[in-house]
């Protein structure tokens, strides 16, 4: 027997899973459907958005525009660690998936809804982000996940379904692979991308140019930093959105940012994943650099020492939890002299530091001078490197 529900708010992209889902749930559950679309810099076409799930049945649309909130809320706290996943992925989609279902669960509330559902997969990460999200917010939320109820477990069977109830999803019938794309970047796994062994074709990527196509002359830009945050570009000062933006068009025009992994997801398996992260891939060079002369060397190494748990806690979900509220305040603590000037130069797919400064700098160089200084007594270094060795020493001594 099909639970009681009254009134559910959908996570909406508008394509062709949640629009059978809007569907789906109202013909299952005979409940009323709130469809939410939260614009992260994906550039849809929300009108379009609005109009596919009113003439789909929702009982009401909401449509937010969260960039500069996505940005400054998830994206510069989770860059103040340099987070990054298996040495590799930035986690774009990941930081997402916390707001969205916070969002869902504040209108949930305002709306008097009994319930909250998502369009994931039951395979997938974005599931577990999103309910672990949901529950950490409201711990007696109903949660509909129809990829692990229904039997329309077929891009056949869903398409059918769509066409049945007169669904208007022609736009997804060719793409042969899925993303997921906002302000942080884009995403293409599935289909053709399957075959690890596979080269991405070209004509897949849009954020970026090939670094075969890049200009052929380097361009070199200074980003200005406060407290570990990006604020300005070549004195400009901008918004977090507008920031990440810029930096995604430099990025994009020179082709960095574009990576192809394997990564390994939280349900258990491997998969293979291509993204596009140029302004990510910039500010996290530029804000290494300026910590490189701005934090204390064990500072720099315990936080570091946390960076892995701290990024497979928003790989997994749990942006919502106490052990990432306890690691975000240690994280904010190292950043308040990480505050100065980065020179970075792109080219041809790279990002290159040429230059750091700061008024916070620990770097001073008439210590690490290799010319004549009056501050430095290197005969200290003996006895230094005496006692660091006097346990090797004791050591081998038993073994003679």
């Amino acid at each position: 027997m099909t639970e009681k529900i009254e009134k559910v708010v959908l996570a909406y992209s508008g394509g062709l899973d949640t629009s059978v889902i809007l569907k789906w749930l109202i013909e299952t559950y005979d409940c009323e459907v709130i469809a939410f679309s939260a614009d992260l810099g994906q550039k849809d076409d929300f009108e379009a958005v609005r109009r596919n799930a009113v003439n789909t049945g929702a009982a009401k649309v909401y449509i937010e525009d969260l960039k500069e909130t996505f940005v400054r809320d998830y994206v510069f706290p989770a860059f103040r660690a340099n987070a990054i996943y298996e040495g590799t992925y930035l986690l774009g989609t990941s930081l997402a998936r916390p707001l969205i279902a916070k969002r869902q669960i504040e209108i949930a509330h305002r709306e008097g809804a009994d319930a909250v559902s998502h369009g994931a997969t039951g395979k997938g990460n974005d599931q577990v982000r999103f309910e672990l999200g949901y529950l950490g917010l409201d711990p007696h939320i109903k949660i509909i996940a129809p990829w692990r109820q229904w039997d329309l477990n077929s891009r056949t069977a869903l398409m059918a379904f769509a066409e049945k109830h007169g669904i208007p999803v022609q736009a997804t019938r060719a793409k042969p692979y899925s993303t997921d794309a906002n302000l942080l970047h884009i995403s293409y796994e599935g289909g053709i991308l399957e075959d690890p062994w596979s080269a991405p074709p070209e004509d897949i990527f849009t954020y970026t140019v090939s670094p075969k196509d890049a200009p052929d002359r380097s361009e070199c830009i200074e980003i200005a930093f406060e407290k570990g945050d990006p604020v300005a570009i070549d004195g400009e000062r901008l918004s977090p959105a507008a920031m990440l933006a810029r930096l995604n068009e430099l990025g994009g025009k020179h082709g960095v940012g574009r990576v192809d992994l394997v990564e390994n997801r939280f349900v258990g398996m491997k998969n293979r994943g291509v993204y596009e992260t140029p302004g990510g891939t910039i500010m996290r060079t530029a804000h290494m650099a300026l910590e490189s002369i701005t934090l204390d060397r064990e500072v720099l190494h315990l936080r570091n020492s946390l960076l892995p748990d701290y990024s497979r806690l928003i790989y997994n979900g749990f942006w919502f939890s106490p052990e990432m509220e306890i690691l975000q305040g240690m994280v904010d603590a190292t950043q308040r002299q990480v505050s100065g000037v980065v020179r970075v130069e792109l080219y041809k797919g790279n990002c290159t530091v040429t230059g750091r400064k700061s008024d916070y700098s620990l770097y001073r160089e008439d210590f690490a001078t290799f010319e004549n200084d009056e501050v430095y007594n290197q005969q200290d270094a003996e006895g230094f490197i005496r006692l660091n060795a006097l346990r090797l020493r004791i050591r081998k001594m038993l073994e003679s």
